[in-house]
């Protein structure tokens, strides 16, 4: 049992740390998104904002994938109550933020892939519908900026909620590591930051 946790966590960060990001837009557009960009980031909306609609689908498609597969393997072949199950929900987040090539310096943010290691929950939705919510919460309704800080709390109240939501023991663990992995690739981002602010997106400035 412990050499199968084994196996889905480190297949879990190894597949975490094939970067779509950098690797797309370099195959498909011949730019490099890291170089491009000023945070440097090879993720998501990068790969949208400098590789186009097309590089940033599939972008998020990869980063969906591998934050799901190893979660959903690991769920059919050894169940979810287990506390290894919450390493292996972490490991495909940890391999993206901080990948086996170029480590920290290379590595995303792990936004995409943690929405990837719930949707690998199924059938078990409550955790991603709870994500979903204070993600949309505090980019719409509630506006949190700059960008890291309204991350910063939409993970945090994630966490309190799906322990407040009595999720299982080794859910929420898995939560709590991909919320700290995920603080920690913004913190040094929200240190530069100087300006924030919180408004209402119905009121008008």
């Amino acid at each position: 049992m412990l050499i199968q946790w084994m196996g889905y966590l480190v297949f879990g960060y190894l597949f975490g740390s094939v970067m779509f990001g950098y690797l797309i837009p370099k195959v498909v557009r011949g730019i490099d998104v890291r170089s491009l960009s000023s945070d440097g980031n090879p993720g998501t909306a990068n790969a949208f904002f400098y590789g186009g609609a097309f590089c940033g689908i599939l972008v998020l498609l990869g980063d969906l994938l591998k934050g799901m597969l190893p979660v959903y393997l690991a769920s059919r072949a050894l169940g979810t109550e287990s506390i290894g199950f919450s390493l292996v929900m972490a490991a495909p987040v940890l391999g993206h933020a901080f990948p086996l090539k170029g480590g920290r310096k290379n590595g995303g943010k792990g936004i995409a892939v943690s929405f990837g290691v719930m949707l690998g929950l199924y059938p078990m939705y409550t955790n991603l519908w709870l994500l979903v919510f204070w993600y949309v919460l505090f980019t719409v309704v509630i506006i949190i900026e700059p960008h890291c800080l309204r991350t910063a709390v939409t993970y945090i109240c994630w966490f309190v909620s799906g322990i407040c939501m009595h999720l299982s023991l080794a859910v929420s663990m898995g939560n709590l590591l991909i919320s700290c992995i995920v603080l920690n690739k913004h913190m040094a981002d929200l240190k530069k930051k100087k300006e924030r602010q919180i408004r209402f997106g119905f009121r008008r400035n």
